[in-house]
Formats: C-alpha cells, sequence, structure tokens
C-alpha cells in the first residue's frame, strides 16, 4: 500500500517525457493545424505534388536550424549561417561538373567547407575564449567577402543530376528524395544527441561551470559544436545549389532570421541547454506554413520577413513567460519600489531628501584629493589610454602610407580631413548608438534596416521639399527613437537577449521598409539637406560643423552626466547595479532609443549624401558601427570603453577604406578587412584574465 501511494505521488514516465519534450509536441500540434487550414483553403485534393514541393521548399532550413540548434544548446549563437550558405553555393556552382565523380566530390566538399568555417568559429570561441556573438559575426564578413570573390553576381551552374538526387523522389511518386535527406540528417543528431559528446553538449548548455567541474572537457565541447554546426549549414548549403540549379551570393542572407525562428519555434531554449533538432526541423516546416498561408491569402510576400520576425519575438515569449520572467520579476519590482517609495524608505529618495545631509569632509579625504590632483593626468588616466591611443597610433600611421602611396600634397590640404570628416559622419553617429549597447553589454543588430526604412522614409516624405524637411526630419528622428525604444522594452520587460530581438526587429523593418516602398523606394532629398552633405561653405563641408557638435556632445554624455554613469554601472554588473539603486531597466531602454535615434540621423544623412534612399542602404554600416567601437578600445561584453577612442576607431577604419579606395582591390575585400580587424582587435584588447 504504501509502495502504491508513494508511485501515485510520483510523476509517471509518460508525463515526465511530455513535460520534457512540451516545446516539440506543440510545435507539431501548431504545423498540424496549419497544415489542416491550408488544406482547407486551398481548392483540390492535397496531392503527392504538393507533399513533394513542401518537403523541398523547407529541407535548406530545417538542415540550417540543426546547425544553429546544436550551438544555441551549448548556449551561444552563430550569426554565420548564412553566409556558410552562400559560399557552399557559389563554390558548387563554379566548380562542379558534370561527371558522377565531380558531383560525389561536391557533395562531401560542401560540407567539409562549412565544417572548417565552423572550426574557425570554435578556435576563436572555445580556445581564445571570445564571445561567440563577435566571433560569428566577424566570420560572416570574412565569408561574405570570400564569397564575393568567387562570385561577386549569380552565375554558374549545379549538374541537373545532382539536382535531380536532392529534390527529385527516392521512390517516384512515393517519397521525395528531400524527405530522406532530412531523415539521415535527423538520425546523425540522434547519434550525436546519445553520444557523449551529446551528453556534453546539453551539459555546457544547462551550466558551464558545473560541467567543467564535472570533469566535461568544456573547450573541445564547444570547439566540436561549432564544427558540427558548419557541416549542417554546408549540407544546406549543398542541398538549396541543387534546388536552385546556380550560384547566387546573396542566397544566404535570409537564412540567418530564419533559422533562429525555426530554432525557437521547435521548443529550444535560448541560453542552452533544453531541446533539440527534431523540433527545429518541425520549426522550419511550420514557419514555411506560416508564410505560404499568406501567399495563399494573397497578402504581399514583402510580410514575410515581418512574419518572421514578428514569430521569432512571440515564440521566445511562450517558452519564457512564467512567474520567474523578467516581465513578472520587473512588475514585482516595481511595486516594492512604489511602496518604498510611499513609505520614503527608497535609497534615491532618502538621498534627495532635505534629511539627507552630505557628511563632512574629512582632512584625510582632502589631502588624499590633493595628492591626485599631483599625480600627471596620462597616469591617472594610464588604463584608458592603454585602450585607446592605439586607435589613434595606428591612424597616423595609416595617413603616413597614404602620403607615400599617393604622393603629392595629400596629407597637408585641408581636403583630404575634410573628405575623412563626411565620410566618417555616419560612423561616429553610429558608434555612440551602438557603443552605448555595447558598453551595456548588449548589441543593436537591427542598425542596418532602422537605417534603410528611416531614410526611405524620409526621402519619400520630403520629395526634394525644404519645408516639408522642416517637419519631416523630427518626425524620423522620433521614428527611430521609437524603434529603439521597442529594442528596450523586448529586452528589459520581456527578458529577451538583445541580438534576438534586435535581429527580429531588423527582420520586421525590412518589411516595413518594402511594403511602404513597394520594393522601389522614390522621393529624393531637399536641395538644403543635399548641399548640407555634399556642399561647401567656407572651404567646408557644413557636416564637418554638425560633426564637431556631435561628438563634443557624445563626449559629453557618456562622460559627465547620470546617464554615462549609469551605462558604465550597467556594463560593469547590472545585478550590483540594481542593488546600488540604479535604475537599469530605464537605462537600457534609453540606451536602445539613442542608437535608433543615432541610426535614424544617418538614414537621413545619407539620403542627403546620395540624394535620394535605396534598399539595403544600410546593411554595410553593421559590422563598422561594431568595428569602431571595439577598435577603440571598448570591451565587447561591457562596462569599459570611451567615446573618444571610438572617434579613433572611426577615423582610422575611414583613413584605412580612403587608402584601399584607390586600389584595384575589389569591393569585397572590404567585408574582410573589417572581419579581420574586428577579431584582431578584440583579440589583442580583450581582458587580461580572458
Amino acid at each position: 500500500m504504501a509502495t502504491l501511494a508513494l508511485n501515485r505521488g510520483r510523476p509517471s514516465r509518460l508525463a515526465a517525457s511530455l513535460v520534457r519534450n512540451r516545446g516539440l509536441l506543440v510545435v507539431i500540434a501548431v504545423f498540424v493545424a496549419l497544415l489542416s487550414f491550408i488544406m482547407a483553403i486551398t481548392p483540390g485534393p492535397f496531392s503527392y505534388f504538393e507533399v513533394s514541393f513542401m518537403s523541398s521548399g523547407s529541407a535548406s532550413l530545417a538542415l540550417a536550424a540543426m546547425g544553429q540548434t546544436v550551438v544555441i544548446l551549448s548556449g551561444g549563437f552563430d550569426l554565420s549561417a548564412g553566409a556558410v550558405v552562400s559560399l557552399v553555393n557559389v563554390v558548387l556552382a563554379t566548380q562542379m561538373q558534370d561527371s558522377a565523380a565531380s558531383q560525389i566530390s561536391m557533395a562531401f566538399l560542401a560540407i567539409g567547407v562549412g565544417a572548417a568555417v565552423g572550426a574557425f568559429n570554435g578556435f576563436f570561441v572555445a580556445f581564445a575564449r571570445l564571445q561567440p556573438i563577435v566571433v560569428t559575426l566577424s566570420t560572416m564578413f570574412l565569408v561574405r567577402g570570400v564569397t564575393l570573390l568567387i562570385l561577386d553576381k549569380p552565375g554558374g551552374m549545379i549538374a541537373p543530376e545532382f539536382s535531380t538526387f536532392f529534390t527529385g523522389d527516392a521512390i517516384p511518386g512515393i517519397l521525395p528524395a528531400p524527405l530522406v535527406v532530412l531523415a539521415v540528417a535527423a538520425v546523425i543528431w540522434l547519434l550525436i544527441k546519445n553520444s557523449r559528446y551529446g551528453t556534453g553538449l546539453y551539459a555546457v548548455g544547462s551550466d558551464e561551470d558545473a560541467a567543467r567541474s564535472a570533469g566535461i572537457r568544456v573547450r573541445w565541447i564547444k570547439f566540436f559544436t561549432y564544427t558540427i554546426a558548419g557541416g549542417f549549414y554546408g549540407a544546406a548549403g549543398m542541398f538549396i545549389s541543387a534546388q536552385t540549379g546556380g550560384g547566387d551570393p546573396l542566397i544566404g542572407n535570409p537564412v540567418l532570421l530564419q533559422t533562429f525562428t525555426a530554432v525557437v519555434l521547435g521548443g529550444t531554449l535560448l541560453g542552452g541547454g533544453r531541446g533539440g533538432a527534431i523540433g527545429s526541423i518541425v520549426g522550419a516546416y511550420t514557419l514555411t506554413l506560416m508564410v505560404n498561408i499568406l501567399l495563399v491569402l494573397n497578402v504581399s510576400a514583402y510580410y514575410s520577413s515581418v512574419t518572421e520576425g514578428v514569430v521569432l519575438v512571440l515564440a521566445v515569449l511562450a517558452g519564457s513567460i512564467n512567474r520567474q520572467s523578467p516581465i513578472a520579476h520587473y512588475f514585482h519590482q516595481v511595486r516594492l519600489n512604489l511602496k518604498a517609495r510611499r513609505e520614503g524608505s527608497l535609497p534615491s529618495h532618502f538621498l534627495h531628501s532635505e534629511k539627507a545631509r552630505p557628511a563632512p569632509r574629512l582632512a584625510t579625504q582632502s589631502r588624499a584629493a590633493a595628492e591626485a590632483q599631483k599625480v600627471p593626468w596620462y597616469r591617472r588616466n594610464a588604463e584608458l589610454l592603454r585602450f585607446v591611443m592605439p586607435a589613434y597610433v595606428c591612424l597616423i600611421a595609416v595617413i603616413v602610407v597614404t602620403q607615400v602611396v599617393y604622393g603629392g600634397h595629400t596629407i597637408f590640404g585641408w581636403k583630404y580631413y575634410d573628405s575623412l570628416i563626411v565620410l566618417g559622419s555616419f560612423l561616429a553617429i553610429l558608434a555612440l548608438g551602438q557603443g552605448s549597447a555595447i558598453l551595456t553589454g548588449g548589441l543593436d543588430l537591427s542598425i542596418p534596416w532602422t537605417i534603410g526604412f528611416c531614410g526611405i522614409l524620409a526621402a519619400g516624405l520630403i520629395r526634394g521639399s525644404d519645408e516639408a524637411a522642416v517637419w519631416v526630419i523630427p518626425m524620423v528622428l522620433a521614428i527611430g527613437a521609437l524603434i529603439g525604444t521597442f529594442n528596450g522594452l523586448g529586452v528589459v520587460l520581456l527578458g529577451l537577449p538583445p541580438i534576438v530581438i534586435t535581429l527580429a526587429t531588423n527582420g520586421i523593418l525590412q518589411g516595413f521598409a518594402l511594403v511602404y516602398s513597394n520594393g522601389t523606394p522614390d522621393g529624393f532629398s531637399s536641395p538644403t539637406l543635399r548641399w548640407f552633405m555634399t556642399g561647401t561653405f567656407l572651404g567646408v563641408t557644413p557636416v564637418v560643423v554638425l560633426v564637431v557638435l556631435f561628438v563634443s556632445g557624445a563626449l559629453v554624455l557618456l562622460g559627465r552626466t547620470a546617464f554615462g554613469r549609469r551605462v558604465y554601472a550597467v556594463g560593469n554588473s547590472a545585478r550590483v547595479a540594481t542593488l546600488s539603486g540604479v535604475g537599469v531597466g530605464s537605462t537600457l531602454i534609453g540606451v536602445y532609443a539613442l542608437s535608433g535615434f543615432c541610426a535614424a540621423l544617418v538614414g537621413i544623412l545619407l539620403t542627403g549624401f546620395s540624394g535620394q534612399a535605396s534598399l539595403g542602404m544600410g546593411d554595410e554600416y553593421l559590422l563598422p558601427s561594431i568595428a569602431v567601437v571595439v577598435v577603440g578600445g571598448t570591451l565587447i561584453t561591457g562596462g569599459r570603453g570611451h567615446y573618444a577612442g571610438m572617434l579613433g576607431g572611426v577615423l582610422l577604419l575611414t583613413a584605412l577604406l580612403t587608402l584601399l579606395a584607390g586600389t584595384t582591390l575589389p569591393h569585397a575585400v572590404r567585408d574582410i578587412i573589417f572581419g579581420l580587424v574586428v577579431l584582431g582587435a578584440v583579440l589583442v584588447l580583450r581582458e587580461r584574465s580572458a
């Protein structure tokens, strides 16, 4: 009887299994519901053709999502997935021959190329102990540059037999080949999951310190994680090559947002330790069904990225909202603060009350302050100078090399420096927003399409009118700040990782920009804005004055205000900052609002510089906005840095690009240089204890 009562008190194995796999079960239920809905609204029976078409359309995303799943299970993120898919695609399209031997070797090469890129990521993450986000972001640009060097426009060809093998029928009329490919991938995943490595993978994702204490070789687990993920990306690139029959260097661009969405839909927990690749396969097909339903309902395809971004946010929320979630904790904290304020016991309230009196300054304190004033400035700021000065030293070296290469009076006339400031103005502005986000330990990946959307919106409303510009520019700046506020609220209230909410926002804004412009932006800059960016006044481009004022304001904001001190406090330790009475939530929201404002300002200035807006006008500013911050000595994990160093990074990279502009090097080399610069800077300027 006692045994029976004890068993009744314990959950059954079936119940425990259902709880453990609830994410997978939910996404399967959603998939079945969506499939039933699309079958109901589609005329005619659901035939084998629809099964084959659907299986082929999502297979490449499913394979890429499996790779991303492995990385997320370890507690990391991989931003290079789409770039690897593009690289494999152009390699196959340019190197494949018609012979069977060539096709077989290319299949192995595809997986090998992906695994090699993954091993590159794994080395820097595991053994150099760098942040996965910055490593994989740098790799993304490195790989993208190499991809464009191999094939800078759509072209090449995939052998028809290769395409038929992967996208045709394994059993004619019964079993599509893509399902066999995914079945093989699923078996490989199950073997990985049930191996010693798989046990270590989940252990590291759940608690890295505990895994290390248990004797698990954490570094090797991380290294093999990124290598395996790269292999899956290579398989995705191989399948999409078979699917398209040709090469396209941009074919992997949409993959990044889609993979994160598919992984989260499949029940894998961001932060690691829970989930699996089987759920990601179902998540990939579920996401594709959502987009297909929109198309069946005659909704513009431009809404697809909006759908993917919104689904990503909702999926993360569905798996994270509970009594212990950040939003619940935040509202609980607000209630406690209000109660403390009413009782007069809030620390900040006490400090500003009339009862609070400054403590008398002791004689020893006065003497210590006087002694500190006698210490030379460069000694008091030695730590800061150690990280800030390298950018300026390298800047001087680049300027000298520029003079040697081009000769004449290149660097001895104002024109060179005027051009340097104008070209660097965009990054100088972005550095304040992105730098503030990085100082808090975050990152803003929504910059590209915040720039693009705000630039397209400004040009479309101004339409060459100076009168319209008077009200359009403030409105667009406010919209940019609201976009940033949305990011900040996602981080603070919803507890979303900055990389997730800003990536989702970037996709949503891309869709909004396409919908607003109908895929073809129109409108153009006003004459005054155009003159402001390209004209001259007393030999000086007018925007130079704005840059000087902006830099002065940025130095004051981060170095001399309470907001700046709160930014550094949050970056050093959000927990300590909270206990010290710092409004961590309001600070983070302010930081991302500032980043959105800066990106909107850049969108407006770019519109004035080129005379009109264009799709993707902000794409090339993501990595540079991070590069100038890191090169300027800012710690990528937050808490250390100075805007003066960021400005040095802006001038250095702008001078370097100016030097390269006169050479015959392809434009793709720029991405490679930025990637190498960021990796090198993070490696050299990281904390000594890292």
